[in-house]
């Protein structure tokens, strides 16, 4: 099971599959590597997905140190286990931040980014619907239940067959005879919670530090996090975005619908 330390001592998972140019997989807040098994068959590159301190099959650690600014530290240092000098990033929602993080940080690291359903503003609707969910254990007892509430409540997606459902709650969820468990941390939400009560830092400066490298955003129509008109400006600021707007979706696209993928293989080309 592959698996390296933080600085701090955090052992940390991730999956390394495929050959040819690296590209980093960054899951949203609560989620894990497992989150792009939807899209991993349609890339040809090394596909390397992570697991966030806390969650998935990483080690969990002091909630206090569940940060940007640490799971950035701890991205490089998967970098450098690797023995990677510089790779691509793929970021969805708090993956995307990262992205934002490292080109802050280390930037000469970066061969480029392609943003899923995140921009450097942040709708309060998406806000509200973070403090909702994180760390609360579901209150549906099996994955079946689950996905049934999922295909019924979650009328921001449209057209999604059951079986992805299924497999979105087997991999977000434990079955116990008890019920449902996070497959995170739940002492996530203290740190996270606990940070939205701080004023939000303005993220434009940083996403201008994009500037010079390939440069991609998917957004869902239907998202609650990204907006169109912070879409449109980030379309502005980069006329060369690439950019998805894949309908029927909210927060988040799979990334295998065909709007998301053309806009991904058009990136990769771009780094070859």
């Amino acid at each position: 099971m592959p698996r390296y330390s933080a600085a701090d001592g955090t052992e940390l998972y991730y999956i390394d599959e495929g050959d040819g140019l690296p590209l980093l997989a960054l899951a949203g807040l609560t989620r894990n590597g497992r989150d792009f098994d939807h899209v991993a068959p349609h890339l040809n590159v090394r596909l390397i997905r992570p697991d966030y301190r806390g969650r998935g099959q990483s080690q969990w650690a002091d909630p206090a140190s569940y940060t940007i600014p640490q799971e950035t530290q701890d991205i490089l240092a998967l970098m450098d286990h690797l023995g990677l000098e510089k790779a691509a990033v793929l970021g969805t929602s708090r993956g995307g931040l990262i992205a934002m993080t490292m080109a802050a940080t280390a930037k000469d690291r970066l061969l480029g980014v392609a943003l899923n359903d995140i921009g450097p503003d942040i709708a309060p609707s998406g806000l509200d619907a973070i403090k909702a969910y994180v760390g609360i254990t579901p209150a549906q007892k099996t994955y079946e239940e689950a996905a049934t509430f999922r295909a019924t409540a979650w009328t921001h997606f449209q057209d999604v067959p059951r079986s992805r459902w299924l497999a979105e709650v087997r991999n977000h969820y434990i079955e116990t005879d008890a019920g449902l468990e996070l497959r995170y941390d739940p002492r996530l939400r203290d740190t996270v919670v606990g940070g939205l009560t701080q004023p939000v830092p303005d993220l434009w400066p940083v996403f201008d530090l994009f500037e010079g490298l390939p440069l991609a955003l998917i957004r869902g129509v239907n998202s609650d996090l990204i907006t169109q008109a912070t879409a449109d400006e980030m379309s502005r600021r980069r006329p060369d975005m690439l950019r998805a707007d894949v309908p029927g979706r909210g927060h988040v696209p799979f990334l295998d619908e065909p709007e998301a993928l053309n806009a991904l293989h058009k990136w990769l080309g771009k780094l070859q």
